[in-house]
């Protein structure tokens, strides 16, 4: 009976390892073989970038099928160096005198940065490069009932694909003409905030205290927003006349942190769309040589030792000890840091944190099968799905620990 029992679980682990019973073949490519099929370069980017440059993911491939974690610092850290050089364009649109202009005066902590008046003031595009953002460009749009075309005529005019982040201003109302702006933007997947301009003049004409006023003024945007199915923004109440009260320092702060957001955002996740596809693809291969029993090829030499096994794969993923230890030099971090989070780390932390692998490693199943092993034929079949299904198992850990590793050390080259 106990036999039976052990029987079945193996008979689904030999299915899975069978390529011939799923309908297809192991790939032979060599496991230190670049992966040049990647997506990547095709992915968007912001504006400042429109793809993923072919030749970064190229690198980036070759760096993971060697193992080469060194070389894959480099390559992130070169890659988001640049994109934090990327420019980044920003809208600033909003009905006529709502005081767009006297915003980017504001902003730009000058007063005749931009030219203000009662009437309409800006006729074109116009644009400007606040000093304290670095390579973003501020366009200030002509309002949009300054022109007698449609709104839709409006935003293909004003070419809104082509800017990053939107700066709707408004005052005195939210008009229908700023929410169709709102929910045009919130289409194109872009972010958009809502700056509620000349809060010093609301102020001296209101009855109500200043609390009750900028609790009713961020209800009413929120409300009218709402009702058409608009994701609430960032909400800012500001007085183009003060840039040191009210919201402004906190619009400074988010503004900045966005800004690094969109430069990176691209980057970030066409790094992370390789890495995982180079892993992927990587696993596939070592698992196609656990199928032909090809241990050899993947440096093993004693299959049924896991401790040897498991630093064979971490060596080929480069997480060993060594590789570790150089690539956290390079980013000034202690070695630690990074074993910390694998479960990988030594083959008694995995038996530990790995029940499966840990029942099927223990003393009493391994004597039954070493038993089993003398049966001709099914003894053969049970002993080798056990040991396929044990380096299958050890190959995902490592794979899972290898992607935790790369995405801490994208997280930290963020500059």
């Amino acid at each position: 009976s106990v036999c039976l029992a052990l029987l079945t679980p193996l008979l689904f682990l030999f299915l899975q390892d069978t390529p011939l019973l799923r309908g297809g073949t192991q790939p032979t490519h060599s496991l230190h073989t670049p992966l040049l099929t990647s997506s990547t370069s095709d992915m968007p980017y912001n504006t400042g970038w429109s793809v993923f440059p072919k030749e970064i993911a190229i690198n980036m491939e070759k760096a993971l099928g060697g193992g080469n974690l060194l070389e894959v610092v480099s390559v992130v850290r070169g890659t988001l160096k640049k994109a934090s050089n990327a420019p980044v364009s920003i809208a600033v649109t909003g009905d006529s005198s709502n005081g767009m202009s006297s915003f980017i005066n504001a902003l730009h902590e000058e007063e005749d940065s931009a030219p203000t008046g009662v009437v309409r003031t800006t006729q074109i595009p116009t644009r400007y490069s606040p000093p304290h953002f670095p390579n973003v460009v501020l366009r200030d749009l002509p309002g949009t009932g300054a022109a007698i075309q449609s709104l839709e005529n409006y935003m293909e005019e004003m070419k809104f694909s082509q800017y990053d982040l939107f700066i709707i201003i408004a005052s005195e109302q939210f008009s229908m003409n700023l929410v169709k702006l709102a929910k045009t933007i919130q289409g194109l997947g872009k972010r958009f905030y809502v700056i509620w301009t000349k809060l010093d003049r609301d102020l001296s004409r209101s009855a109500f205290l200043e609390e009750r006023l900028l609790k009713n003024i961020r209800e009413n945007i929120r409300e009218t927003l709402q009702k058409e199915e608009v994701c609430e923004p960032n909400i800012f109440l500001v007085s183009s006349l003060e840039p040191l009260l009210h919201d402004f320092p906190k619009l400074r702060g988010t503004l900045h942190r966005d800004i690094s957001d969109i430069r990176y955002h691209g980057p970030l996740q066409s790094l992370s769309h390789t890495y995982e596809k180079a892993i992927k693809d990587k696993v596939t291969t070592c698992k196609g040589k656990i199928a032909s029993k090809s241990f050899d090829t993947l440096g093993i030499w004693n299959a049924d030792d896991l401790e040897e096994s498991l630093m064979a794969y971490c060596l080929l993923f480069g997480v060993d000890d060594e590789s570790l230890q150089q690539m956290a030099q390079s980013m000034g971090k202690p070695m630690e840091e990074y074993r910390a989070i694998m479960k990988s780390q030594d083959l008694y932390t995995v038996l530990r944190e790995d029940w499966p692998l840990s029942c099927m490693n223990c003393n009493i199943v391994s004597c039954l099968y070493s038993i089993l092993r003398y049966i001709p034929l099914l003894g053969d079949f049970i002993f080798n799905s056990l040991r396929k299904w044990k380096h299958r198992h050890l190959l995902e850990i490592v794979a899972k620990d290898t992607r935790a590793i790369l995405k801490k050390i994208l997280r930290q080259s963020i500059i």
